[in-house]
């Protein structure tokens, strides 16, 4: 089993690669907003600088998240291909696995111009260890996005997927505070944001890079909505399967 989850991952990645145009706009946009609006009003604070770069890096992580596994799957749904897939006896687990892993290979790739952009034009300052566990907790902050992605792409047919996603991610990040400091967010916007789970995610990010304490209500309820879109997602593939395969 381990060697053909490898072998869908190694496809799905040649896959990827050759139609790059989601992993560069994960990490195109966070790093131009790094250029914009990091790097000449809070380059020069160590504490602030640092917190932009990680909200910057999960916002391009959420974005190949949310965008890059909705609408792979629903593409993968309206496939010949897939059915076949589910029929032989593995069944849809390898692929399954390898879209998963393609999809957090891409997360970790879209944090890289952000990256190098914090390291060569701010003040931004972290630790091997404390940025070794940012990428861990970025990753594991991205789950709930890839569990929506997974309800998107189960539901709806590619189109739909990418209207849905559009519709979503840009509001989500707003609430979330990736691109605002909580401290300057409007009232009614701070009041929502520690509900979302993107705020929960930037405030576990913000305490392991920058020694931030987090947002209780906001962990709590990243937790919540972990569980949440798990039963939704588990629901949706049920859903699908019971559909096309019954």
């Amino acid at each position: 089993m381990p060697s053909l989850v490898l072998a869908h991952t190694r496809y799905l990645m040649l896959e990827q690669l050759r139609v790059p145009i989601s992993l560069l706009a994960s990490a195109f946009f966070p790093a131009a907003s790094m250029l914009a609006f990091v790097v000449p009003f809070a380059g020069r604070d160590p504490q602030q600088a640092t917190m932009a770069t990680a909200s910057l890096m999960f916002f391009g992580a959420m974005s190949g998240a949310l965008f890059g596994l909705s609408i792979t799957v629903s593409q993968d749904r309206e496939q010949p291909w897939n059915p076949y897939l589910r029929t032989l006896p593995a069944g849809p687990f390898p692929r399954f696995a390898g879209r998963i892993l393609t999809t957090v290979a891409v997360m970790l790739v879209s944090v890289i111009p952000v990256l190098l952009v914090a390291a060569l034009l701010t003040e931004a300052t972290i630790t091997p260890v404390k940025l070794l566990l940012g990428l861990a907790v970025l990753v594991a902050g991205g789950i709930p996005f890839m569990l929506l992605a997974l309800l998107i792409g189960f539901l709806l047919s590619s189109k739909g997927a990418i209207a849905v996603s559009q519709i979503l991610f840009f509001p989500l990040a707003v609430l979330g505070g990736l691109l605002l400091p909580p401290q300057v967010l409007p009232g009614f916007i701070e009041a929502v944001s520690p509900y979302t789970p993107a705020r929960g995610a930037a405030e576990l990010l913000w305490a392991v890079t920058a020694d931030r304490a987090p947002n209780v209500v906001a962990v709590v309820m990243l937790a919540v909505w972990t569980v949440v879109l798990a039963l939704a997602a588990g629901w949706a593939y049920r859903r699908d399967e019971g559909r096309r395969f019954s």
